[in-house]
């Protein structure tokens, strides 16, 4: 077991704690100055965030164009091939 030192309380005569002195102003500087930097990271993170997902927006249009022409293709490729129903999606006509 390991020996820890009881906690100190700084207490008055009269019965009432001392209050915990203020942050020395170049501390206070410096508290000002992290927190300034996390906002300024963490809106720069959400600024390169949202550049991917609009340089990602042209990829995804031309994919999806890709995507119908190929099933264009294959409509017209088998309405070449066989003398079956006009339209694949509706057989009954």
């Amino acid at each position: 077991m390991r020996y820890r030192s009881p906690p100190q309380l700084d207490m008055l005569l009269n019965g009432t704690f001392r209050l915990p002195r203020r942050p020395s102003l170049p501390m206070r500087i410096a508290g000002v100055a992290i927190i300034v930097a996390v906002l300024s990271v963490t809106v720069a993170i959400a600024a390169l965030a949202l550049w991917l997902v609009a340089a990602l927006i042209p990829i995804a249009v031309v994919a999806g164009v890709i995507a119908w022409a190929a099933i264009r293709f294959q409509l017209w490729r088998s309405r070449r091939t066989y003398s079956g129903p006009r339209d694949v999606f509706r057989p009954d006509r």
